[in-house]
């Protein structure tokens, strides 16, 4: 049984509370903090009131750090505050020993990425970023095809995430759109796509294939109230010939379309799509495996929002993980590198032109935001 407090009680943080009742045979939530503490309050209700009658109510607090010397014993941090806050935190609670789990993206710099996953190596802790949608079953279901090399030669991958966020959904938050705290559509909206994109691109020690170059152009077209781009369009050239397309945009009209992910291959196609990529829209492979109608039916599944259910599976891996001192099955190396693509687009946007891969190390946090608020 692993004892879990949640540091940031905003927006996605009930599917964390959600996650760890799924798994409530090994882990329980202890404390949740938040500045805000009428947040923190209401998460804690809801812990209690979908758990039964029976279950301990978690302590609130306002700040996490009291929260950490009253519960000495707590197991792992959840971490779901703003992303600018990530890497402070995470390296804070990984320095007393607790293993994090630190939602997406996992920092706003490569040189936070690269002290989170050293302090947790450093440390002997786990280190999990929430990539959630790797979990999907149509995701999965991708995942296994490629991996048996059913596409052949792997011509392109493409992620697109078609949204629409408007002035409302800014104003609700004042950190949003911005590059300290939050990123445009691309490391807010984009980085799960973007994520299993080169997850897809890159897979098996086999069959390794690292990114050449990256081009990428980044702009604001409808939202002159904030900082970061509402347009980005990213492509990415590997070694082995194959190419990663990305498009992200929050311009959609009037509403949210879907997310999709396309691979294109030799001997096979498929397209996974919804509003969480929580469908198959195509499987046509030939070695005729399997049937495409009845792959639709058996693996694709109704969800409620964007979030779609991939935090239960996420969270009972990463609690086992802990439990039994494994590598959780994405991790902060993992998690770092959807970060790197999108930081590598910033700058091809800025620079006009290709940037070779991988970017280098001792570019600051700093130096990206002045790159990125010029673009």
């Amino acid at each position: 049984m692993k004892k879990i407090a949640i540091v940031g009680c905003g927006r996605i943080s009930y599917k964390h509370v959600e996650a760890i009742i799924a798994n409530e045979k090994i882990a329980k939530l202890v404390a949740v903090s938040d500045i805000m503490v009428d947040n923190a309050e209401k998460r804690a209700t809801e812990y209690v009131g979908k758990t039964g009658k029976y279950t301990c109510k978690p302590t609130v607090f306002k700040e996490y750090k009291e929260m950490l010397k009253v519960h000495s014993d707590i197991d792992i941090v959840s971490i779901c505050t703003e992303s600018g806050y990530h890497a402070e935190i995470a390296i804070n609670c990984m320095k007393q020993g607790k293993h994090v789990i630190v939602e997406k993206p996992m920092a706003l710099s490569i040189s936070d990425a690269d002290e989170m996953i050293e302090t947790a190596d450093k440390m002997g802790v786990k280190l999990g970023v929430c990539f959630q949608n790797r979990f999907n079953p149509p995701i999965q279901k991708l995942r296994k095809a490629l991996e048996d090399g059913r596409f052949g030669k792997i011509i392109s991958v493409t992620a697109r995430v078609l949204w629409n966020r408007n002035k409302t959904y800014y104003e609700q938050a004042p950190w949003r759109g911005t590059y300290n705290l939050d990123g445009g559509c691309l490391m807010n909206q984009c980085t799960h796509n973007i994520d299993l994109l080169q997850w897809m691109l890159n897979f098996g020690k086999e069959n390794k294939n690292s990114i050449k170059w990256i081009n990428g152009d980044v702009s604001n077209h409808m939202h002159p109230y904030i900082e970061a781009e509402d347009y980005g369009s990213i492509q990415i050239k590997y070694d082995n010939g194959a190419i990663g397309n990305i498009e992200g945009t929050v311009c959609v009209f009037p509403e949210n379309l879907e997310e999709t992910l396309m691979i294109i291959g030799e001997k096979g196609i498929a397209e996974i799509g919804g509003i969480a990529l929580n469908t198959i829209k195509v499987w046509r492979f030939e070695d005729g495996v399997d049937n495409e109608e009845d792959v639709k039916k058996q693996y694709s599944s109704a969800i409620e929002n964007v979030y779609g259910h991939g935090h239960a599976p996420f969270y009972k891996d990463f609690i086992e993980a802990a439990l039994q001192n494994k590598k959780p099955y994405i991790d902060g190396k993992d998690g770092k590198k959807a970060l790197e693509i999108i930081l590598a687009a910033y700058k091809s946007s800025h620079d006009e032109a290709r940037v070779n891969f991988p970017l280098k190390k001792d570019i600051s946090s700093e130096e990206f935001k002045q790159i990125v608020l010029t673009f």
